[in-house]
This record gives structure tokens, C-alpha cells and sequence, in this order.
């Protein structure tokens, strides 16, 4: 919310230096390994000075360096949404996004402006638009399917990555065509990028688009498919936010199930893995707080543990 966002129009001097763009790029992604390792805390110390740093960099240098300070000051603030929107702060969320797709913009470079698309799409399906999320991807492809034919692995993790995104927003328009078309798009950009990677910190790959198709699965409503589907899935090459996130829509399949201790120690695993994500994600708080209320007599030592570390009773 720093007012110098407005300098430019304001005439207010930049203050200090600008970091040397190698130096911001290593805290750029030191920021980003820590949201997929989900160490929210750490990112969210490191973030308020890492903005300042970029804006200063995009603001004082010229030609091919500004645009590289942009694409920098881009992934900062898709790295703020995406962590904010972990930590259930979807406004500011939504004003990072937006914020970073314009500087993306600024940098003239595809794959940044594709990944800034994604992250706008994110932060319309946490605030529950989904129609527009589902409009957005199919828009943002139209403007990155003419650069598909020499496509660099980094080009397919980002466009693929989208429809994943967009897949879970059809989902829970509750939109099954949609849904399918996204995923076969997702998995054709997976089948061309040949494995699993973590190219712009997408985590894209066969693997990922397994996992998606799990989560739609459930957002459908079809536990059963989830649950057919979800122990196949081998996710112990993907980072810790990725497996964390699976676990935790397995744990929502078995409970719906009403296989509930299987279910807790899904979460409790992932718990060991995220404790910070597993806190803070809302599958996990409904899913224990459902459990305490549900049960008859008094739950288990280790499920009113856990119900305590997640502050649901």
C-alpha cells in the first residue's frame, strides 16, 4: 500500500540506490523457494523490502536493465499474491497480482506476462469469481498460443500451469466440460515439456496435472474418483507446497468417505512437511473443525491436538 507506487505522477525522488539486478534476482527467487517450501513467515519478512528494492530498480534504471528490473519487480509481487493468498489476505492479494501484471507488461517479456496471467487467475478464484477466472485463462491464451510453436520449457510450464488454474475454477463453477478441456490443454503443454520441472517456480509437469486432476475431481464432487485416482499419484519430486496441497484434498476424499482417521493422517503428515501451510489452509481448519464437532464423545488426543494447533476450537 506505499504510496510511492504513485512517484512518477507525484515527482517524489526515488530514495536510495538500486540493487544490482543479480543481487535482486537471487532474493527474488530465495522468496520463492520459501513459498514452495512453505516458510510464509520468512517470505513475508523478506517481502515489504524486497517491493521497495524493485520499485526503486524498475524506477532508476533504463532501456534493457529496466526492462529486466520490471520482469523482477513482476515475480516479486506474483510471489506477495500468491503468498498472501495462503495466508487468507485475498484484497491485498487481488492488488499484488494487479500490480505485477502491469509491471510485467512494462517488461515486455512472454513468459513473465504468462505467469502474471496465472497469478491473476488465482486471486479470481479465491475471491469466488469464477466465471471470470474461467474467461481470463481463456483469454490469456489467445495471447500466448501464437508463441506455442518454438515454445521454451519455461513458455509451456507457464501456459500450462494457467489451465490448471483455470481448471479449478471451472470445477467449482462446477463446469465438467470446461474443467476436461482445461486439464487436456494442461496435459498436452505437460506431454511437450516431457517431465516433471519447476520452470518458473510452476511445479508444472505430468505430475501436477495428476494432482489437478484429483482436486477437480473433488470440487466436482466425485470423492470417488478422487480417492481411485490420489494414491497413485507420486508427488515426493514436487516441492513441499505441492505435496502439502495434495494431501490435503486426499484427507478431504477419504472424510467425505467418512474414512476419517485415514484422512487425519494425511493431514497430520503434511502437517510435518507445511506446518505453516497446513495452519493457515482453509481445507484443513474445515475438515478438523467438522471432525471435533461430529464426533461422538471426545475426539482422539492426536485430533484435539490438532484442532488446537489450527485454533478451531
Amino acid at each position: 500500500m506505499n504510496y510511492r507506487q504513485l512517484t512518477l505522477l507525484l515527482g517524489v525522488p526515488t530514495e536510495g540506490e538500486p540493487s544490482p539486478l543479480g543481487e535482486l534476482r537471487i532474493n527474488v527467487a530465495e522468496v520463492w523457494d520459501a513459498y514452495q517450501e512453505s516458510r510464509y513467515g520468512f517470505a513475508t519478512r523478506r517481502l515489504p523490502l524486497l517491493l521497495a528494492d524493485a520499485l526503486i530498480a524498475a524506477q532508476s534504471y533504463q532501456g534493457h536493465d529496466r526492462e529486466q528490473a520490471h520482469e523482477l519487480m513482476a515475480m516479486t509481487y506474483q510471489g506477495s499474491a500468491m503468498v498472501l493468498t495462503k495466508l487468507g489476505e485475498t484484497d491485498l492479494a487481488w492488488i499484488a497480482a494487479d500490480r505485477g501484471l502491469a509491471a510485467a507488461q512494462q517488461s515486455g517479456n512472454g513468459v513473465v506476462i504468462g505467469s502474471l496471467f496465472r497469478s491473476v487467475t488465482h486471486c479470481l478464484l479465491s475471491n469466488g469469481r469464477f466465471d471470470s477466472a474461467v474467461q481470463l485463462v481463456t483469454d490469456a491464451a489467445g495471447y500466448l498460443q501464437p508463441g506455442l510453436g518454438d515454445a521454451s520449457p519455461e513458455y509451456l510450464s507457464i501456459y500450462g500451469t494457467l489451465f490448471l488454474t483455470g481448471a479449478m475454477a471451472a470445477a467449482r463453477s462446477d463446469d465438467r466440460e470446461t474443467t476436461r478441456g482445461f486439464l487436456a490443454e494442461a496435459d498436452g503443454a505437460a506431454q511437450r515439456l516431457g517431465a516433471d520441472a519447476n520452470h518458473m517456480w510452476t511445479a508444472f509437469g505430468p505430475t501436477n496435472v495428476a494432482i489437478h486432476r484429483v482436486s477437480t475431481a473433488a470440487e466436482l464432487g466425485d470423492m470417488q474418483v478422487a480417492m481411485d485416482l490420489g494414491p497413485g499419484v507420486d508427488t515426493s519430486g514436487l516441492p513441499t507446497e505441492r505435496r502439502t496441497r495434495h494431501n490435503l484434498e486426499m484427507a478431504r476424499a477419504f472424510s467425505a468417505r467418512n474414512r476419517v482417521d485415514e484422512a487425519l493422517e494425511l493431514i497430520l503428515q503434511a502437517e510435518a512437511w507445511a506446518p505453516e501451510q497446513v495452519r493457515s489452509h482453509y481445507l484443513a481448519r474445515e475438515l478438523v473443525l467438522s471432525w471435533v464437532r461430529n464426533q461422538r464423545g471426545r475426539p482422539s488426543r492426536p485430533m484435539a491436538d490438532l484442532a488446537q494447533r489450527l485454533h478451531v476450537v
